[in-house]
């Protein structure tokens, strides 16, 4: 017998300070947040300071879903070009997968362009009318997520390149460097403004690629306990 789902309850793994969360909810869901840093501005409705890896391993069972979105270093392009060689990023992507396909949840792994692992999903900032292009890549396990549309994207990354500033739709939500938009921006352009820390938003992704998750994994998830 299913039980009745009210609250569909999220694991959010690597939760940093809650990009994916914020989307989670919009969505129906009850989220709880595991990162091994303290996260003062998560938004979830829950946080819990631990190895995500350990953690998951211990409770993945008790949640309905889980979205996990390891440390994208090393797959990143800034460390496969002008940074390549300087660090030892973690490369946690296969023992988070072996970990949630152990405790037979349905979930999500989520990272960027580059990192070595199934593209099921691809979600773009154009896809939901955002001022970020931000593709990002997600393997689902146990549910099916609608891909959406691949929009042609209206124009250039606003910023200064070699020395010349260019106009255009979208900012480059990452780094320090010059030429890049202000926090307001940032915040705008991904549709988070529960942070204005420069590294936090650098490091989620909008809220509106895990609503869109979201609202597929609780259809699924209530289907079967009507259908009982």
């Amino acid at each position: 017998m299913y039980r009745p789902i009210l609250r569909p309850r999220v694991l959010d793994l690597f939760c940093c300070a809650g990009g994916a969360a914020r989307g989670y909810q919009l969505a129906g869901f009850h989220v709880t947040g595991v990162d091994i840093a303290r996260q003062p501005n998560y938004c979830g409705d829950a946080f819990v300071q631990a190895d995500a890896i350990e953690y998951a391993a211990a409770h993945a069972h008790q949640f309905d879903f889980v979205h996990a979105s390891p440390p994208c270093q090393d797959a990143c392009t800034l460390s496969n070009g002008t940074n390549k060689g300087l660090r030892d990023y973690p490369k946690l992507i296969a023992p988070t997968r072996d970990v949630l396909a152990t405790s037979g949840v349905p979930h999500v792994i989520e990272n960027v362009p580059g990192a070595k692992m199934r593209r099921d999903l691809r979600l773009c900032g154009e896809m939901f009318g955002l001022a970020v292009i931000r593709h990002r890549y997600f393997e689902v396990h146990g549910l099916a997520i609608p891909q959406p549309a691949h929009r042609p994207h209206r124009g250039r990354v606003a910023g200064m390149r070699h020395g010349q500033w260019f106009e255009g739709p979208y900012f480059a939500v990452y780094g320090y460097g010059g030429g890049k938009g202000t926090v307001a921006q940032w915040q705008t352009a991904m549709g988070i403004d529960w942070t204005d820390v420069r590294r936090e938003l650098a490091e989620a992704i909008p809220p509106a690629y895990t609503d869109h998750i979201g609202r597929a994994v609780a259809a699924q998830l209530v289907a079967p306990a009507v259908a009982a």
